[in-house]
């Protein structure tokens, strides 16, 4: 039985989300994961330096969320329009 092309579509448009969401959710998980050992090295280095250091990898680990955030946002677009 042949697909109509309406059903190919949604196929396309359903693998399209999935792989926006997998790949927005693995890039900034390894991101969130160097940026936190990097600064803890940092911080197990010098100590006195950790009120900096924190407030870097903070800054560091809300930007690498935010680009899953944006992924997401993307997924719904391609599965609702």
């Amino acid at each position: 039985m042949l697909e109509t092309t309406e059903t190919s579509v949604e196929i396309v448009k359903m693998i399209a989300t999935a792989a926006t969401i997998a790949v927005g959710a693995i890039a900034p998980a390894i991101a969130i994961g160097i940026i936190g050992s990097k600064g803890l090295e940092a911080i197990g280095r010098n100590p006195e330096a950790a009120s900096k250091v924190q407030t870097s990898m903070v800054l560091g680990l809300a930007f690498a969320e935010a680009i899953s955030i944006y992924a997401l946002v993307i997924a719904l677009i391609i599965k609702f329009v």
